[in-house]
């Protein structure tokens, strides 16, 4: 959902073409490897991350061609991240927003006590999706756009 992320491009290329210039190719950013594969008529970009020690999120991205006739080509790409990399940054969005909503109600129930614990709450879960989304912008949105760029070279 929040994650994910499309992009258009538009080539003069035919289709065939496109498909060509992309399938089973196999490229790097930041050192990871990223495979171009063929399956169910849609080009998927896939990380080889076997060799990988640290935890990182990592998308996948499909590549959908759809052929304009003489015009050339309108390609879509979807990236999303890994089933198994998704659930730990939902688990931090989920616990901002319960910081801050928390905060909320626990302000308005009491709106004569401090405002101190409620405004310290609600600080914890902003500071925290803040470097988290920083560490995302840095990780995963960067492979994300570097993928998007490498298939803009390829199809020009």
């Amino acid at each position: 959902m929040i994650f994910n992320r499309t992009s258009r491009l538009k080539t003069t290329l035919s289709l065939e073409e496109v498909k060509n210039r992309l399938s089973r190719k196999q490229f790097k950013v930041h050192d990871m490897d990223f495979e171009i594969a063929e399956r169910e008529r849609v080009l998927k970009i896939i990380p080889h991350a076997e060799h990988i020690q640290s935890l990182k999120t990592l998308p996948i991205t499909h590549v959908d061609v759809q052929g304009n006739g003489p015009t050339g080509s309108r390609i879509v790409l979807t990236s999303k991240p890994r089933r198994i990399d998704v659930g730990g940054p939902y688990l931090i969005v989920i616990f901002c927003l319960f910081c801050i909503v928390g905060a909320s109600v626990f302000y308005f129930i009491n709106p004569d006590q401090s405002f101190m614990p409620p405004l310290t709450m609600a600080g914890v879960g902003i500071l925290i999706f803040i470097v988290f989304w920083i560490r995302m912008e840095s990780g995963y949105f960067d492979y994300v756009r570097k993928i998007r760029e490498y298939i803009k070279r390829e199809v020009k």
